[in-house]
């Protein structure tokens, strides 16, 4: 071979090694992006809140996320925050979903530093390697495990839409696209707590953070005698979709929610001793919010439940003040609202309310501890009777809203406030 072949053939290599190098990076998070080198944004996610009482053993399991944002890949996040011994997932797919237990679109293996197979460790949870499948705003994604032994999943159980089951026994499904084999439901959500996706040009991922209003406890009412299931209409997902309707290309944003019903802003008020323990907003901060990607906000919906199990102001005052530290330690804006009526709650609950109002509309920064409000008390509360919402708005309890509140909610929230820091509000 004469120098110069060596020399093309030198060149022909090192081209052939960059592209190499940059094709993975494109899909591991090493472009570029509006965030800097960050690509990884959050696009869905509904955190871990306590053990199921089902037992899974040899069978498949198929849960449908929806995702805020799409991107060129994705990647998703198996949990066992609340298992007290090590949790094998055998096989896991993820696939475009119509939203039942049919693949609309080939089933995607998803590895784990390589490997099919992937044990989460007690109180753990493992990420899996990047997944080279197309996703847009608004897509189903299911997610399918198998788990070959026997045990007793984490779960979030309020799903708002049917998830689906093999029977027990029946091995491994999770390439099925038919679904035929997912002959049992459940409302709760499984094992799989967030989805990635691989888009630079999106600014960031907004976190909703709070209890059941966040949660989206009555965003399957749709009136009297009606119900619908799986149709994603919690506020946090109408925002979502306003987000991608009415916002530039440069300026889109996912949309995660972090909320768990029952829970509280202050450890001090868990509303079941027990059942509730250790998910108050500071001790769940880092494994719901923090530990998400391309986290720039957060929207802050804490509170009612503290009134309901007897804190008062100063608790729950003193509650904000440390998680806005860690927030806004950490590089994320922090939006709170001012805690929603409640006809149940008694005068002193109503004067502890008022009093934290007060606080979080100070300067319209909480004292200069957040960086902004989202003045959802007036969004629900009834002209009439300011201590209630609007009756329009209730679904029966005084604290839940339907789905035409969820929208309320949703259109209230300023776009330009979530996108931008404060220098460029």
């Amino acid at each position: 071979m004469t120098i110069t072949n060596r020399v093309r053939r030198l060149l022909v290599l090192t081209v052939a090694f960059v592209a190499g190098v940059v094709a993975v990076s494109s899909v591991a998070g090493a472009t570029p992006g509006r965030q800097g080198h960050r690509q990884w944004f959050t696009s869905w996610a509904q955190s871990q809140q306590w053990l199921s009482a089902a037992v899974l053993d040899h069978q498949s399991v198929r849960m449908i996320t929806h995702l805020s944002q799409g991107g060129h890949a994705l990647r998703i996040r198996l949990q066992n925050t609340f298992g007290t011994s090590p949790l094998s997932v055998d096989a896991t797919t993820v696939a475009p979903s119509g939203g039942g237990p049919a693949l609309t679109g080939p089933a995607n293996a998803v590895t784990f530093h390589g490997r099919a197979a992937v044990v989460v460790p007690a109180g753990g949870d493992v990420w899996s390697d990047p997944v080279r499948l197309a996703t847009r705003p608004q897509d189903d994604v299911a997610v399918s495990m198998y788990l070959a032994g026997r045990t007793t999943p984490g779960e979030h159980g309020s799903a708002f839409r049917n998830n689906y089951l093999t029977p027990t026994g029946s091995g491994d499904h999770t390439t099925d696209g038919d679904g035929a084999a997912y002959t049992a439901t459940t409302g709760a959500t499984y094992l799989v707590s967030a989805v990635d996706v691989a888009n630079p040009d999106l600014d960031g991922t907004v976190v909703a953070f709070g209890s059941s209003v966040v949660d989206g406890t009555g965003s399957t009412d749709c009136g009297p005698g009606c119900t619908e299931l799986g149709t994603n209409r919690r506020w946090t997902d109408d925002l979502a979709r306003r987000v991608t309707t009415e916002l530039p290309a440069g300026r889109q944003v996912a949309i995660a929610n972090a909320g768990i019903g029952g829970t509280t802003s202050s450890a001090a008020c868990p509303s079941i001793p027990g059942q509730f323990t250790g998910l108050d907003a500071l001790a769940r901060l880092d494994r719901d919010v923090l530990a998400l990607h391309g986290v720039t906000a957060v929207l802050y919906y804490y509170g009612t439940n503290d009134l309901a199990d007897a804190c008062d102001a100063r608790q729950i005052l003193d509650s904000y003040r440390q998680v806005f530290a860690r927030l806004r330690g950490a590089g994320v804006r922090v939006y709170v609202t001012p805690i929603t009526p409640r006809p149940g709650y008694s005068d002193q609950n109503n004067l502890d309310r008022h009093a934290v109002g007060t606080f979080v509309e100070n300067g319209n920064d909480c004292a200069g501890t957040c960086d902004g409000t989202v003045d959802f008390d007036r969004v629900l509360e009834d002209p009439l009777r300011p201590n209630s919402i609007l009756p329009a708005y209730d679904v029966g309890d005084g604290i839940h809203v339907n789905i035409e509140a969820q929208q309320a909610l949703a259109d209230y929230v300023p776009l330009r406030m979530i996108t931008n820091g404060p220098a460029d509000r």
